[in-house]
């Protein structure tokens, strides 16, 4: 354990940060199975609402810095992709 006041200040806060990425974490992964979840039951007004709520979610993780931008905008594209595919 560190001794001087800024380290364990410094510890304090990567504390922090790890329960909030670790809880929006959860959160992405609590959106895109509900938008998998619609797109297996070939619901489409259901995927297009969790396809949404998970854009909204994955695009404030991705603003926080808890996944890439990337990261974010290819998983949206793919979800985006899934619940369209239902309609065609």
């Amino acid at each position: 354990m560190a001794n001087h006041a800024s380290a364990l200040k410094r510890h304090r806060q990567s504390l922090k940060r790890q329960a909030r990425n670790r809880a929006m974490k959860t959160r992405i992964k609590n959106a895109v199975k509900a938008v998998r979840a619609a797109v297996d039951q070939k619901d489409t007004e259901a995927a297009q609402a969790a396809v949404k709520n998970a854009t909204s979610v994955l695009d404030k993780a991705a603003t926080k810095g808890v996944i890439h931008d990337r990261n974010a905008a290819r998983r949206i594209s793919r979800l985006q992709q899934a619940a369209n595919k239902i309609e065609a």
